[in-house]
């Protein structure tokens, strides 16, 4: 799915010494073709025309606790019981203005409880794009995929696509929508940015071939991949939650930059690729989303891209399909388009009801519609859902956050961590230095800040510290720019992720004017982004610059560690910043305190 809500991933640890923490000896599904075709025709054969529509749609759930006599809990009976969707797809949910991700056993435990329900297993999804602890807390706290290429760390990629299997599996998740295969070419782009690898197609290819092979690495835990979102939204400036997006580039702009990444996720084995709510011109002359487009789908994916696997859409409750059409009608023109799966339709009943007047009527033909629903129960039977449904509660904290993994996604956030600009030499940051950190956070509720904070602290313990959201009054900001002067260099931190329907990346509220003034004081101001490397483009003013790319407790922990000269600065754009810097720069420096890190893991 295109949305990436904001989560903060908190950091866990295994209950069990590493020598208990293997999991018990699972039997690897079938690797024979007539096996698997064998179990999804015998479900075929049993569906009625009503119920094979069903098995094409995907809807939302949150993975929490649902009491069962609750209005939510029936309408989740109702889908899965009655209806007969073929899936769920597990979303954050959204509780003033924040997203809170799932307790790990509720989640588990309820999706268990859904599998039960269903006549034929669902398929459980979620957009683990940076890990299940995009969507679950106590997770592998993994960077965004951009961190990965500014630390040139391809192999870290493989690793976290293995890690990102294996936690998905213990929670009862068989389908991953990820990786992100879109170039972020445009710097305005309001809703890939950090979700991307980057602006090089050749580096993006490289990076989704790694998160592909890991992930489909581990025959005990079998996963579907969706890379996303074809034929490539990072030369956008819209947010297709909020309207159809474009990309005006010519078709050999597509091929160059756009359709790599793709081709190499369907060379590296994508079961799924996603579409995007995204008018092509070069390749659909209709003013219509790609979603909906024959020429994108079946011209370009299927015919030209030779794709076999699954098309899914992007989530159809976005504006950038729903502004056009009803839900019966989007889910007609998806499947007529070359679509296989629906989801997230606002209304499965008029998503279903639509495509079965289709069928009868035949705008779709019954041989069309099997095709789609066999490539789904086919899938569900790759995964080993044919053999079990549900999973064992018990064996989640022998996976979830195995110490290895944590230690390899602080290594990534580490070797990530760019210096782009550094005038004066003023990192790293003098321990005799009066220094003060100020702390731009998005949200109010204390999910960004406060980690970052702990780790300068105990660094730094006389640094003066401010935690602001952006809905402090003037005033407010005003008395926040007048607690720091004094101080000799000023740090400011400011978040900025990628959210649906805000439309830019650009600092909320009266952030931008309170950063232009600290500017203009006479201490140096030392800018860090946590998400958006962008960001430092609208302050070239600035004295330094560093850029980390994600907003995770691990990097937050290298922010910390670089500025301090624990570790050194290796990272290197993988973006261009106009105005500020190019695609591949980065200071390099040593560690100048590298003994001080050593010291602290001794500690712990």
């Amino acid at each position: 799915m295109l949305a990436l809500r904001r989560a903060g991933a908190l950091l866990g640890f295994s209950l069990f010494p590493l020598a208990l923490a293997a999991p018990p000896a699972r039997k690897p599904p079938s690797k024979h073709p007539a096996a698997k075709s064998a179990v999804a025709q015998r479900w075929l054969h049993s569906l009625s025309l009503q119920d094979r529509v069903a098995q094409l749609v995907i809807v939302p759930c949150y993975g929490e606790a649902v009491n069962t006599r609750s209005r939510v809990y029936r309408k989740y009976v109702h889908e899965v019981r009655d209806l007969h969707v073929g899936g769920v797809i597990v979303l954050g949910h959204v509780r003033h203005g924040l997203v809170e991700n799932a307790e790990p056993y509720a989640m588990a435990a309820f999706l268990n409880r859904l599998q039960k329900l269903a006549r034929i297993p669902l398929l459980a999804g979620a957009d683990f794009e940076h890990g299940a602890a995009m969507r679950v807390k106590s997770a592998t706290p993994w960077p965004q995929n951009m961190a990965f290429a500014a630390a040139g760390d391809v192999e870290a990629a493989r690793e976290e696509g293995a890690a990102t299997a294996r936690e998905a599996r213990a929670l009862g998740i068989q389908w991953i929508f990820a990786p992100v295969a879109d170039v972020n070419s445009n710097p305005l782009n309001p809703i890939i940015n950090i979700r991307s690898y980057g602006e090089n197609p050749d580096q993006v290819s490289r990076f989704v071939t790694a998160f592909i092979e890991g992930a489909h690495s581990d025959p005990h835990n079998p996963v579907l991949i969706a890379a996303k979102h074809f034929p490539g939204h990072g030369n956008t400036s819209e947010d297709s939650h909020m309207g159809l997006a474009r990309n005006d580039e010519t078709r050999e702009q597509l091929e160059t930059i756009d359709l790599p990444p793709f081709r190499a996720a369907i060379a590296a084995g994508a079961d799924a690729i996603m579409t995007a709510h995204m008018a092509v011109p070069a390749i659909e002359t209709q003013n219509i989303p790609s979603t909906v487009s024959s020429a994108v789908l079946t011209g370009l994916l299927r015919d030209d891209l030779k794709f076999k696997g699954i098309v899914v859409t992007d989530a159809l409750d976005m504006q950038g399909i729903t502004n056009l059409y009803s839900q019966g009608e989007a889910a007609v023109r998806a499947l007529e388009a070359g679509a296989d799966v629906l989801l997230m339709p606002k209304s499965p009943e008029q998503a279903i009801r639509g495509v079965v007047a289709a069928v009868k009527s035949g705008r779709i033909s019954r041989k069309r519609l099997d095709a789609s629903v066999l490539r789904i129960l086919e899938a569900k039977a790759r995964v080993g859902l044919a053999r079990s449904r549900t999973v064992n509660l018990d064996h989640i904290a022998d996976v979830l956050n195995a110490p290895e993994d944590d230690d390899r996604a602080l290594k990534v956030a580490e070797k990530a961590v760019t210096l782009v600009k550094n005038d004066g030499n003023l990192l790293p940051l003098r321990k005799d230095q009066n220094a003060c950190l100020t702390v731009l956070a998005e949200g109010r509720r204390g999910q960004e800040g406060p980690h970052l904070i702990d780790e300068f602290k105990s660094r730094f313990p006389g640094i003066k510290t401010q935690l602001l959201d952006p809905t402090m009054s003037d005033a407010d900001l005003q008395q926040a720019a007048a607690a720091v002067n004094g101080c000799q260099v000023n740090v400011v931190a400011a978040y900025v992720t990628i959210a649906e329907y805000r439309g830019n990346t650009a600092l909320a509220g009266g952030f931008p004017a309170l950063v232009n003034q600290l500017v203009s004081a006479p201490a140096p101001v030392v800018l860090v982004s946590l998400g958006s490397p962008y960001l430092g483009g609208a302050f070239p003013q600035v004295k330094a610059y560093v850029a980390s790319y994600s907003t995770v407790p691990v990097t937050e922990t290298a922010v910390a560690e670089a500025l301090a000269g624990e570790i050194g600065f290796a990272g290197k754009l993988p973006v261009t910043i106009p105005g500020l810097a190019k695609y591949g720069e980065g200071i390099t420096l040593e560690a100048a305190n590298a003994a001080s890190k050593e010291s602290r893991k001794e500690q712990q």
